[in-house]
């Protein structure tokens, strides 16, 4: 019996761990602002308030990050002539380039801020379609829910799958479409987009700030402006072509990105 139960809670361990949105295991201590500013600097300091497991919430991440966050983003938001925070938020992500562009706006047009990479994300080329592909999804979706308490440091989920992917799941007689995408920090994805730590905190504590019901995201197999999606592959599903009319509309509202992350990033460095 003792070896049945110690078998059982090895097996509910490893679920928790195979989730992308699953609690950290180990206590995280919340840094005060200036020591986030100095992360970088052995003489970080730290406020002596210490967080249980699964016990940390939005507002601890935002007292942690928040300020060192807004002084990196704050130099890509004023060359792009962008308030900082600003009003919405597109997270445009692309498969093939494993890149991550940032839009926004404030009382105009979207303008394009900086773009990241994508450390990790399973799969190929190709919608998500069952619970197990380790597929990323493709479409145009929206962040349900910021997760601090994330063992992939923080995470922000998706609605996948969306009212699209529901309706060709019931049509194709699939019950099991899968679920539980985010974006998260670290670099290991089983069907999500891994960001890395300090991306993933720059753009949680972006989504925060704005809103995450004023963040789309939308993720293509590549990058339509380049190149038009190809849905003649005989693995892609009939209606691939209306998904991807979908996701074509909305990046080709985007005006072409500007090196603005190449800018920047050189008048950082000539300054330090």
């Amino acid at each position: 019996m003792k070896s049945f139960l110690k078998s059982a809670m090895s097996l509910a361990l490893m679920g928790l761990l195979a989730s992308c949105g699953g609690h950290k295991l180990e206590d995280r201590t919340v840094k005060s602002p200036i020591g986030a500013q100095t992360r970088n600097n052995d003489s970080m300091k730290y406020l002596p308030i210490t967080k249980l497991p699964g016990h940390w919430t939005v507002e601890d991440v935002l007292h942690d990050y928040a300020t060192y966050s807004a002084q990196k983003l704050t130099p890509y938001f004023k060359k792009a002539k962008v308030p900082y925070p600003p009003s919405e938020v597109i997270f445009l992500a692309l498969k093939q380039e494993r890149k991550l562009e940032l839009w926004a706006r404030g009382d105009g047009e979207f303008r394009f801020i900086r773009d990241y990479d994508i450390q990790a994300a399973s799969g190929v080329s190709g919608p998500k379609l069952r619970q197990g592909d380790r597929q990323v999804p493709e479409g145009v979706y929206r962040i349900v829910s910021l997760n601090p308490n994330s063992h992939y440091h923080l995470s922000m989920r998706l609605d996948y799958p969306n009212e699209f992917d529901l309706y060709h799941a019931d049509q194709e007689g699939r019950t099991d479409p899968g679920g539980d995408i985010f974006i998260h920090g670290k670099a290991a994805s089983i069907g999500c987009l891994a960001m890395g730590d300090e991306t993933i905190e720059e753009l949680f504590v972006l989504a925060a700030q704005v809103g995450k019901e004023n963040v789309k995201v939308v993720i293509a197999p590549r990058d339509p402006r380049v190149l038009p999606l190809d849905t003649d592959a005989a693995s892609l599903p009939e209606w691939t072509a209306e998904l991807y009319d979908q996701i074509s509309s909305e990046i080709q509202v985007l005006s072409p990105p500007v090196s603005v992350s190449k800018n920047v990033a050189t008048q950082q460095n000539g300054r330090q």
